[in-house]
């Protein structure tokens, strides 16, 4: 076996650093937990596996504590490498995968929890939300170990689980993912914990998630907007506005505070500022620090080859004189949209302030149904400045500045943060609800 070398390339060491750092922020990692992977080819074009070393803090990595190991060739003795390196080389044989990546996924873990006898084998969890079904493809298969962590069953089994799903999880430990990249493998994390807070929430909003569950695999299409774009693994640097630097310092501002406010997962949502005859746009708007994801020119004219994402930023410029827009997936606000009033059949078309400050800004947040006409959507923009989608994210417009539409999404975090707070508690809400708020 030849000798390993502990010094990290520049390249690998800011990108491992820079996930590290973005997951911690994201909490899906604590201080030590978590491991990330990938592979390269050596000077002699080897296939290697740069790994994590044991115990290191990702979110503040050394250079010392990447480790570069032969992709075929298992250490068992050596003590510093991620005592799941066994794993992680097993997954990156499987096709197509160049990085992996385990975390902590909190809110997921918490959502597959169970208090039946072990061992058992738990049920997948199946999401509620339109990200995790497209992405994860509809299920993430849930596993218990009697040893969890670093074990022969996991080596054996999670490779199994990943080469037929995106991500796989350990009940009451974590989730391990697959990607072409490392970037796509933390996204897939991220859509993966952002599912299991959307599943929380709701049951906290009493949602009955086991018959939502139900209906959406037997018809998934009542209950989910346009498909949210594939993720895309190229051309994440690319700006095709540097010289326009104050709207690009505005882009990349909004992009952090997108992710770490949790107003949409890693490289979710999009955001965009009219020009005269084209707007800049970014497809990836939840963009961490040193993680940026690409901001392009379009034209305002219609084009074939546009994503539904696009398109509808197109069509509010169109039909408005809005000049910024903001599509972000916020889960308080997905799981808020299956809320039901106690003795009500109906999902609740309004999200009403009960705090001082969402109740100064707004009247109300509509809440509309995943198939509502641009039109409709529209309308309720005009009115109210931003509105929640039944499985179709949030969406809010600006006059101004991306600075000013931001401020519409982080609000509506805030104000389904009180409701589901105040209905867990116990509390009416209706006698909490200002009373001009019926008259919308």
């Amino acid at each position: 076996m030849s000798p390993r070398n502990w010094t990290a390339t520049a390249d690998i060491l800011r990108l491992f650093q820079s996930i590290g750092r973005a997951s911690l922020l994201y909490d899906i990692q604590d201080s030590h937990s978590g491991n990330m992977a990938v592979k390269i080819k050596d000077e002699a074009g080897a296939d290697q596996i740069v790994i994590t070393a044991a115990g290191s803090q990702k979110g503040d990595l050394d250079p010392d504590q990447i480790c570069f190991l032969s992709a075929t060739e298992t250490d068992y003795g050596y003590y510093k490498a991620s005592s799941e390196t066994d794993i992680h080389q097993r997954i990156l044989n499987l096709p197509g995968a160049g990085a992996s990546m385990h975390a902590h996924t909190k809110d997921l873990a918490i959502a597959t929890l169970d208090d039946l006898p072990k061992p058992a084998q738990p049920p997948d969890f199946i999401p509620i939300d339109p990200l995790a079904r497209h992405a994860l493809g509809g299920r993430v298969p849930v596993d218990w170990f009697a040893v969890p962590s670093g074990s022969s069953e996991m080596a054996e089994r999670i490779p199994q689980r990943l080469a037929g799903h995106a991500a796989t999880t350990i009940q009451g430990h974590g989730t391990f993912a697959r990607g072409r990249t490392l970037k796509e493998a933390f996204y897939l994390l991220c859509i993966a914990n952002n599912a299991g807070q959307v599943v929380n929430d709701a049951r906290r909003l009493k949602v009955d998630v086991e018959d939502l569950r139900a209906k959406i695999q037997a018809d998934p299409r009542p209950y989910f907007a346009h498909v949210p774009d594939p993720y895309v693994v190229e051309n994440d640097e690319a700006c095709d506005f540097p010289e326009e630097t104050e709207v690009l310092k505005e882009f990349r501002k909004a992009g952090v505070r997108i992710f770490e406010s949790r107003l949409s997962p890693f490289h979710t949502g999009s955001m965009s500022v009219r020009g005269a005859g084209d707007l800049l746009y970014a497809p990836k708007a939840a963009t961490p620090r040193d993680l940026p994801g690409p901001l392009r020119r379009r034209p305002l004219r219609p084009d074939a080859a546009d994503s539904p994402e696009l398109a509808l930023h197109k069509t509010i410029y169109a039909e408005t004189d809005f000049q910024t827009v903001m599509h972000c997936w916020l889960p308080e606000a997905e799981a808020h949209s299956y809320f039901r009033y106690p003795g009500e059949d109906r999902c609740a078309d309004r999200i009403v302030p009960v705090d001082a400050e969402g109740g100064f800004m707004y009247l109300v947040i509509p809440g509309l149904p995943a198939h509502v006409d641009a039109e409709t959507l529209i309308d309720n923009l005009h009115d109210y400045k931003a509105a929640v989608v039944r499985g179709g994210g949030v969406w809010a417009v600006g006059y101004q500045s991306l600075s000013e539409v931001l401020h519409h999404p982080s609000s509506v975090r805030e104000i389904c943060l009180y409701r589901i707070g105040a209905f867990e508690r116990g509390l009416d809400l209706r006698k909490m609800e200002p009373k001009k708020a019926k008259k919308w």
